[in-house]
């Protein structure tokens, strides 16, 4: 079955492209980021949220807040984290004005890796959106993620 079967509703079938894009890109950057920098596309998503905490009020995220920005469950994104920490990537340490929290900061390791892999990501992002802007059914979803723009935090 393919995005545009008649037996598909509309929706659904933006559904199944967009869904076919995001796979598309996801493997590409993937593939990229594991050959050149032994590095998930997962792990280094994890590294860019968490790069990019500040020491400020709200500066910090929750782990809730983490495994939402990296699209991840909790327990998964805990996990990933551990990983993520035993190679010294990452390192975590008690909230000093609440000692139940725990907060999660990027090594200096893990900021080298994130900036060596930054262009990779970058490249093989551009490369997967220019390989399915070829197929007609994803050259509309390709276009509109040409023109987004990053939220702006409130």
């Amino acid at each position: 079955m393919t995005a545009t079967d008649p037996a598909l509703t509309a929706l659904a079938q933006s559904w199944c492209a967009l869904s076919l894009l995001h796979g598309r890109i996801e493997a590409h950057i993937e593939r990229a980021l594991q050959a050149k920098h032994d590095l998930s596309a997962r792990e280094y998503s994890l590294l860019d949220v968490l790069s990019r905490q500040h020491d400020g009020d709200g500066g910090h995220l929750q782990m809730k807040q983490v495994a939402d920005a990296v699209v991840l469950s909790q327990s998964a994104t805990t996990r990933l984290v551990t990983r993520l920490e035993d190679r010294g990537l990452l390192e975590r340490y008690l909230c000093p004005t609440d000692r139940r929290g725990i907060y999660t900061n990027v090594t200096e390791a893990g900021l080298k890796l994130l900036e060596e892999a930054r262009p990779t990501n970058d490249a093989a992002l551009r490369e997967a959106l220019d390989e399915a802007a070829k197929n007609p059914e994803l050259a509309p979803l390709v276009r509109v993620v040409e023109t987004l723009k990053a939220p702006v935090p409130a």
